[in-house]
């Protein structure tokens, strides 16, 4: 096997792995900050949910964000995006 391909797929792994704990670790600690103000105002979970579910959101959002990123520049780096690209200028404009 080539050490390129194993380099990639141990990147792949740690990059999913580094997604997965960020997406559950940061809703958690904000959760809980959430629930120490709720606490400390004599509330009953208002600011855990509300953080928790406002962080979980943020990280839904930026997870899409970077991989519709990652897929793009994918896509141009792609052998059919050379072709698209190499062929657009070459037509007649009558």
């Amino acid at each position: 096997m080539d050490l390129r391909a194993v380099r990639d797929v141990n990147n792949g792994f740690g990059d999913g792995l580094a997604a997965a704990f960020e997406m559950v670790a940061t809703p958690v600690i904000f959760a809980f900050a959430g629930y120490l103000l709720d606490r400390w105002l004599g509330l009953h979970l208002v600011f855990a949910l509300l953080f928790g579910l406002v962080v979980f959101g943020y990280e839904i959002w930026k997870l899409i964000m970077r991989y519709s990123a990652e897929m793009a520049a994918h896509d141009a780096s792609a052998p059919w995006a050379r072709r698209a690209t190499a062929g657009e200028g070459s037509g007649s404009d009558d």
